[in-house]
């Protein structure tokens, strides 16, 4: 086969993977359907929205890159302070807000991707947790500045493009934050399914033999580090937003360990698994600690035990036949 025959395959591989397949459509309706459906829900579901887009942020490392993080928080914490600050000392826009959040935690990401990228797992993992510490005794010591153990209080938003208010029930917060997902998730899609996309896997895979290919893989990790660092800032300046709180617990490990368990959950390398395991661990911890507040953590830890040794198959399987059933063929998502 020529190199022209190759290119050609090649492109014609990415624009059918780039067309949208009937099951993700239905993805989304439901999603926007449930803001009609679940009138009383509309507060959780924004949670589910927000943690699903810091899943999506940490996918596009791990799952398409394979960098693995432990302190992925610290960008969620950089977002939720940024846009904080700005709403109490610029302006209460939210959109302005989002975006300074995105650049902050996108230049974090860039500044501290030369320290992630050298090394191996082990050494990316103790790395990224040592970031999201430093960045949450930052935060705690910087008081003046962040509130310290208080928080930033007293944060108001304007309205949405000057007409949309936050309400006490969620219903601008959960149409705002799926809006800002879904726009992220559709970019998302097309980066992955794009000649850069092409070139993470190759990384992810075989380094050795992606950098004999000319691949240039500390600039392509780079670049993909900046960009989920943005998103989880993204996701930050939402929860920042739609609370009009912000706390040290944005920056704490239990937030790097909960999206781990996220994408454990809906699986990695996949777009839609940060979504399917963003609502299956929210809802699953919602339930619980309604059904039983004293031991919920109890029984979520001995759920994840239980599918991470075999359920996790079974959920996947069965995704992938739903998917394979409305689309029509084999296969399914992103």
């Amino acid at each position: 086969m020529s190199t022209a025959d190759l290119t050609a395959r090649v492109r014609g591989s990415l624009v059918l993977a780039r067309k949208w397949h009937p099951a993700e459509f239905v993805v989304w309706v439901m999603a926007a359907a449930a803001f009609v459906l679940f009138p009383r829900q509309l507060l959780l579901l924004n949670e589910i929205a927000i943690l699903a887009l810091f899943a999506l942020s940490l996918d596009l490392i791990l799952g398409y890159a394979g960098i693995v993080s432990l302190g992925h928080a610290a960008f969620l914490g950089m977002g939720a302070y940024t846009a904080g600050l700005i709403a109490l000392h610029v302006t209460a826009d939210p959109l302005v807000g989002l975006v300074i959040g995105m650049a902050a935690s996108g230049l974090l990401g860039l500044v501290t991707s030369p320290l992630v990228l050298k090394g191996n797992d082990l050494t990316r993992l103790m790395v990224t947790l040592g970031i999201g510490l430093l960045m949450l005794e930052l935060a705690n010591s910087l008081g003046w500045l962040t509130g310290g153990a208080d928080g930033l209080q007293g944060i108001a938003m304007g309205k949405i493009l000057g007409l949309f208010e936050f309400d006490l029930f969620g219903k601008t917060a959960y149409a705002y934050s799926l809006t800002v997902l879904f726009l992220l998730f559709v970019l998302a899609r097309r980066i992955v399914h794009s000649p850069f996309g092409l070139s993470l896997r190759a990384v992810r895979d075989n380094p050795l033999r992606a950098a004999s290919s000319g691949v240039p893989i500390p600039w392509r990790l780079a670049a993909v580090y900046t960009l989920s660092a943005a998103y989880a800032g993204a996701a930050g300046a939402l929860l920042a937003q739609t609370t009009q709180f912000v706390s040290l617990d944005v920056l704490d490990f239990h937030r790097s360990a909960d999206v781990m368990l996220v994408l454990i959950i809906g699986g990695a390398g996949w777009l839609y698994g940060g979504i399917v395991g963003a609502a299956v661990f929210k809802l699953l911890q919602d339930w619980i600690a309604w059904f039983t507040p004293q031991y919920w953590q109890f029984w979520i830890g001995l759920f994840l035990v239980a599918f991470v040794l075999g359920g996790r198959e079974i959920l996947h399987g069965g995704i992938r036949a739903l998917v394979a059933r409305v689309s029509g063929r084999r296969g399914g998502g992103s």
